[in-house]
């Protein structure tokens, strides 16, 4: 019979533990459901729950947004279309210049959200006197629709701008650091149900990590955080699928190949970190006439000041990284809010600042003072 929330809760209360323990969930999702469920202050305070690199609109690169804005204010005959979240996203520019594409959209582009692939075919069909650019950033959840989309034929006046990226490589490259800022792990479901939990076992065997993969529901969480901390103490390492009832072996088969048939896999920059190698999911040869980076001319500008980098003053780098936690960005709650977003980690739902702000949590004090689901 499966453990509520408040089971799980007393098992873990239960653990004899002796010394702190920090554990890194990657999803944004899992942090929005740690946070709005007020676990941090349900669990014993020797467990840290870490938000790491979950937020693809956090780490898109800075000059990807500013190339999607030029595209919009200066080629004719153009419409840019993206997720929701990537219009509010600001660049390096002056405040005097355009900043987002919301502020391009303003200034008399055309750019229209989106919320799936099939949107930007349909919009592309029924404008076919104009060139439709979609500015994809993703981690593998968001890159396989576009990769079935690739695949069953997209009109030619489609072009796609791909910040498209896998999430393994950065969890890879914080654990290659000297001291990592966790000692466990809380894989992510919905990448997981695409890939496979086995694109996780690195965790354990080249890093002897303890390793969970887990749903979104508390008792999936808890579940998950109760398994890494047994591990630790027992001493046996392994990856545990705290989802198995829709992660399975080897993923998705089907969306897998569509994204290996249509994608190819590139060194790619994230937004304050650099170039993470072998992290970017870039379109194939096959489909290059599709590609908004051949069409069209790059923007790059890099002389702007801070260009490809995160605003002046935004720790959300850090915050990606799980170096600190959102309130210790010294912009958050005060400049940054999300009414006013100085940095990507205050704009998009799957960021640590914006989740926390909403959750309430507003200062160091406020992470133990959440509702909780005891």
């Amino acid at each position: 019979m499966a453990l509520d929330a408040r089971q799980w809760l007393d098992k873990i209360r239960a653990l004899p533990l002796t010394s702190p323990v920090r554990i890194m969930n990657v999803c944004g999702g899992h942090e929005r459901s740690i946070s709005m469920a007020g676990l941090r202050s349900a669990l014993p305070d020797m467990i840290d729950l870490i938000p790491g690199p979950g937020c693809p609109v956090c780490v898109c690169p800075e000059e990807d947004i500013y190339q999607a804005i030029q595209i919009g204010l200066n080629e004719p005959d153009s419409i840019v279309v993206a997720f929701g979240d990537m219009l509010r996203v600001p660049v390096n520019v002056s405040s005097k210049s355009v900043r987002s594409l919301e502020q391009a959209k303003a200034a008399g582009a055309d750019i229209r959200p989106i919320a799936s692939p099939s949107e930007a075919v349909r919009i592309a069909k029924s404008e076919p006197g104009k060139t439709v650019v979609f500015f994809v950033a993703g981690f593998e959840t968001t890159c396989a629709p576009v990769a079935g989309m690739l695949a069953e034929g997209i009109p030619d006046n489609l072009l796609l701008l791909m910040s498209g990226r896998l999430t393994w490589p950065a969890v890879e490259m914080l654990l290659d650091y000297e001291t990592p800022s966790f000692d466990a792990l809380i894989a992510p479901g919905h990448v997981s149900t695409v890939m496979g939990p086995e694109e996780w076992q690195f965790v354990v065997d080249r890093h002897g990590f303890p390793a969970a993969i887990a749903g979104f529901t508390p008792d999936s969480l808890l579940a998950a955080i109760y398994s890494v901390l047994r591990q630790k103490l027992d001493g046996r390492i392994f990856l545990d699928n705290c989802y198995e009832q829709v992660v399975k072996p080897h993923g998705n088969p089907t969306a897998r190949r569509l994204v290996e048939s249509t994608l190819t896999i590139v060194d790619a920059p994230w937004r304050g970190i650099g170039i993470i190698p072998a992290s970017g999911l870039e379109l194939s040869a096959d489909y290059a006439q599709h590609n908004a980076r051949l069409r069209f001319p790059v923007h790059a500008e890099n002389a702007r000041k801070n260009a490809g980098a995160m605003p002046p003053g935004c720790d959300c780098a850090r915050v990606v990284l799980g170096r600190i936690k959102p309130v210790d960005c010294k912009l958050f709650g005060a400049s940054c809010t999300p009414r006013s977003p100085v940095g990507p980690c205050m704009v998009s739902d799957e960021g640590a600042c914006r989740i926390w702000w909403s959750s309430g949590i507003r200062t160091r004090s406020a992470e133990h003072e959440e509702t909780t689901c005891t």
